[in-house]
């Protein structure tokens, strides 16, 4: 998570929404991206996409089984969806989404019957992937 944490960090500094991804394979990092939406100009260009994108290439495969995604903010609908659609074994992320977060805050995708749900770790440095967003936006506002 802490490199998630520095993903998100480097996010902040480009002037995104500071939400980054790791994913990792067998303790090794195949993958690590941040927000880009803004510089993008692109709706899907979240950190957990980016990351799964990346990581595809690399394994060069869609299935991602054997991969765990770590993500500074709960997943959105649109990445909750990415996620069960690139069969990530396990997601763990930090800070709940109250607004968006379809891993339980707002809606849970993977309690709905669909063909695979990733095993869920939620909270894991909660505090500061929060205060990485707080700060953020605080200083937007």
């Amino acid at each position: 998570m802490e490199l998630a944490l520095e993903q998100a960090r480097l996010a902040a500094g480009l002037g995104e929404v500071p939400v980054g991804a790791v994913i990792v394979q067998g303790g090794k990092v195949i993958a690590a991206a941040h927000n880009l939406r803004e510089h993008n100009r692109m709706a899907t260009a979240h950190a957990e996409l980016l990351a799964i994108e990346e990581a595809c290439r690399k394994l060069n495969s869609w299935r991602l089984t054997d991969c765990t995604l770590y993500v500074t903010l709960e997943p959105c609908p649109m990445c909750a969806g990415a996620i069960v659609n690139s069969r990530l074994s396990r997601v763990v992320y930090g800070a709940a989404d109250r607004q968006a977060g379809c891993c339980g805050s707002v809606a849970n995708f993977f309690h709905m019957p669909f063909n695979h749900a990733p095993a869920l770790t939620a909270g894991v440095l909660e505090q500061e992937c929060a205060a990485v967003l707080k700060e953020f936006f605080e200083q937007r506002r």
